[in-house]
């Protein structure tokens, strides 16, 4: 008989929608999720001595791309959404089998859940299973790539938010948001200065513009 995956638990984060999601897991170390576990999974026998690790890997699913036919080649964000590369030389959540892999660190161990920090996942997205993360065999110093070589490395942006606008939001949640907006959440081939972006965080809808590729000012926030 095939095996089937089972969603092991789901994850609550800030983000009910892809926009604005951190582009890999650990860039935003001060953001907060929970892994919840499904009700078959909350044994606490199922996590007896995952104190003694402080990261964990996470094995999830592309929820928001259910019913999307995968491509041998994708357009990378990264690379400007201008050139062709083959799916499994890429991380394009368009795949066989929609699966993603984060890395998260620990921050609290509860009953039937667990809170991790720098997760770069939408709300109730789905996780298959959980592994510790082995700094000793996980961690390779000599590992190598190409892919990014030629791309210039983009530094932050200012980001720019009147106190009023920032007050609206809760102050555990100011600072991650800084961050977030500060990698610049547009997507890569979008430079258009007149434009307003916007992404839901939480309850709240945050508005903003780009000047320069070098400023971001937030223009609005609302719930």
């Amino acid at each position: 008989m095939k095996n089937s995956l089972k969603i092991i638990a789901r994850i609550h984060s800030v983000f009910p929608t892809k926009f604005g999601i951190p582009r890999q897991s650990g860039l935003v170390k001060s953001l907060l999720s929970r892994i919840v576990f499904e009700p078959e999974f909350t044994n606490q026998e199922a996590i007896r001595g995952i104190e003694n690790f402080s990261h964990l890997w996470l094995i999830w699913g592309f929820s928001a791309n259910t019913g999307t036919a995968w491509s041998p080649t994708v357009r990378p964000p990264r690379l400007g959404g201008n050139k062709r590369l083959g799916v499994f030389a890429t991380r394009s959540p368009f795949r066989p089998n929609p699966l993603g892999l984060s890395v998260v660190k620990i921050e609290k161990i509860e009953k039937n859940s667990i809170v991790v920090s720098g997760a770069d996942l939408m709300d109730q997205t789905p996780v298959y299973d959980i592994k510790p993360y082995l700094p000793d065999i996980d961690s390779i110093p000599d590992a190598t790539e190409t892919y990014t070589t030629n791309l210039v490395e983009k530094r932050p942006l200012e980001v720019q938010a009147d106190e009023p606008l920032l007050a609206k939001i809760e102050p555990e949640l100011r600072g991650p948001l800084l961050e977030i907006l500060a990698l610049d959440p547009r997507p890569a081939y979008q430079h258009d200065a007149e434009k307003t972006y916007g992404f839901r965080f939480g309850r709240y809808e945050i508005k903003f513009k780009v000047e320069n590729d070098r400023v971001l000012k937030v223009v609005e926030i609302s719930d």
